[in-house]
């Protein structure tokens, strides 16, 4: 996505609450606010989830106490799939141990019964902030880490077209075999600049890796 699109980028955004008063409130509350497209509204955690696993939303907001699964679990299980994904707990219960607890599990906000429109909407922007400055972050991460393993391919091609045994061959091949979706070739050509360099243990564990590496391609 170019920077333009993510600037106007609309938050993705789950409702989920037991209480169907609770859930229309806050999806008229939030009808209005031309950062947030309303994706899932759930009745309860294990439908949030699903939802969750459906619609890939950036924040999820979830109620403690629901039928099947409490909010808090429910976002357990979320970020387990989508860890970039954000949570705004809201809640009947205004006291420390509940907001600790969310705080513990996560979430990036807290939100005590009935809040307003005002409350509401502001706590989804600097949510909505933190989430788009982090994938902002990992996706250039990504963009280095692939970079840098481009760069490492073309050494790694040269080095074998020349046959190079040295340390610097040596550290570029494992370099790319840290990746565990390194190509089956450069994880061989590790294996017999091993063997030349009497590397025996480092080959054990390699080969342990090639076997299973080509069980998978047959």
């Amino acid at each position: 996505m170019s920077p333009s699109k993510q600037k106007d980028a609309k938050y993705r955004v789950l409702i989920a609450d037991d209480v169907l008063e609770t859930r229309r409130n806050t999806r008229l509350m939030l009808a209005d606010n031309p950062m947030v497209d309303i994706v899932a509204i759930a009745h309860n955690g294990r439908e949030a989830i699903d939802l969750a696993k459906k619609h890939q939303p950036d924040i999820a907001l979830l109620d403690i106490n629901m039928p099947e699964m409490t909010g808090f679990e429910a976002f357990e299980e979320m970020q387990k799939i989508f860890p970039t994904m954000a949570c705004i707990i809201i809640s009947a219960e205004d006291d420390n141990r509940s907001f600790r607890s969310a705080m513990n599990v996560g979430a990036r906000e807290y939100l005590v019964k009935p809040y307003t429109v005002y409350e509401l909407n502001n706590a989804v922007k600097r949510v909505g902030d933190i989430v788009k400055n982090e994938r902002e972050k990992a996706e250039v991460a990504a963009r280095l880490r692939r970079q840098r393993e481009s760069y490492l391919k073309q050494l790694a091609r040269e080095y074998s077209r020349t046959r190079r045994t040295d340390d610097e061959a040596l550290e570029v091949f494992e370099q790319l075999a840290a990746n565990p979706k390194c190509d089956i070739r450069w994880l061989r050509t590790l294996a017999m600049l091993y063997i030349i360099r009497r590397k025996w243990r480092r080959l054990e564990v390699l080969a342990g890796r090639l076997v299973r590496q080509d069980r998978k391609q047959r």
